[in-house]
């Protein structure tokens, strides 16, 4: 059966832009293969304001792996109109999962396009024009996004809702060892307050590692990493459990804070 990438398409951003729950997915529209799921996330720039201002990183840890049931980690864009400012107010209105994702984020300096042969890291990190930090404020649309598996999941962009990017590191960042680099989130509420610690080494062993991985992820799909765009490499703990009226600050050390408020 060939799948119908327009109108799966259509299923996926309708329940996106009305914050709604797909229970099941017609099997005229559900796509068998990771190509097929990259091929309906990729009609998002077709209805998108503007070309993505990023690209994510879902399940960079074995343990997410697991949790969502799929063999390896997944790539999703970040839409421009779900690009939040350091300090923002974001809203959890329709959003289930509920959760912060403090994150490491690579801006992309030179635009690096699809070739045939693998891109090596040290290539990749040439590209690679500032470190931002970040917070992710993922969601899916399916009622249960642990079973459905990693082709649907890719197909619903792999998990993406809404972004914060914070500040540019200004420190020197590209000797460090990102891998051991400590991250502190608290999340302050109106009737609790808690903090957890995480660090760079909680994606792929690294978030350069992850990075490489997006970068030939996207190279293998013929889909174009350009400059501009950033890369946001997964969630640097286990995700901060939030509700409306939570502030959430994640404090890099030497590399600077982000923060954003729920409602």
């Amino acid at each position: 059966m060939t799948v119908d990438i327009r109108e799966a398409s259509d299923l996926f951003w309708t329940a996106w832009q009305q914050r709604a729950v797909i229970d099941e997915v017609p099997a005229a529209l559900r796509p068998r293969t990771r190509a097929e799921g990259y091929a309906i996330q990729a009609l998002l720039d077709l209805r998108s304001s503007a070309r993505p201002a990023g690209w994510k990183i879902a399940a960079t840890s074995a343990a997410g792996q697991r949790h969502i049931n799929v063999g390896g980690p997944m790539a999703g864009r970040i839409l421009t109109e779900r690009l939040f400012d350091d300090g923002a107010v974001v809203s959890l209105a329709g959003v289930r999962m509920r959760v912060a994702e403090p994150e490491f984020v690579f801006v992309i300096g030179d635009t690096i396009a699809p070739r045939a042969q693998p891109y090596r890291r040290e290539e990749v990190m040439s590209h690679v024009a500032d470190l931002r930090l970040g917070i992710e404020v993922p969601d899916s649309r399916f009622a249960s996004f642990t079973t459905v598996g990693e082709a649907l999941l890719i197909a619903d962009n792999a998990c993406a809702n809404d972004y914060v990017l914070g500040p540019v590191v200004d420190s020197p960042w590209r000797n460090v060892n990102l891998a051991e680099h400590r991250v502190v989130a608290t999340v302050k509420g109106l009737t609790r307050s808690y903090s957890r610690e995480g660090v760079g080494g909680n994606v792929l062993g690294d978030p350069m590692i992850a990075l490489e991985w997006l970068v030939n992820e996207l190279s293998s799909h013929g889909f174009t990493l350009h400059a501009g765009q950033f890369v946001t490499t997964g969630t640097c703990m286990v995700p901060l459990e939030v509700e409306p009226g939570d502030s959430v600050s994640g404090d890099y050390g030497d590399f600077g804070r982000v923060r954003c408020e729920f409602v």
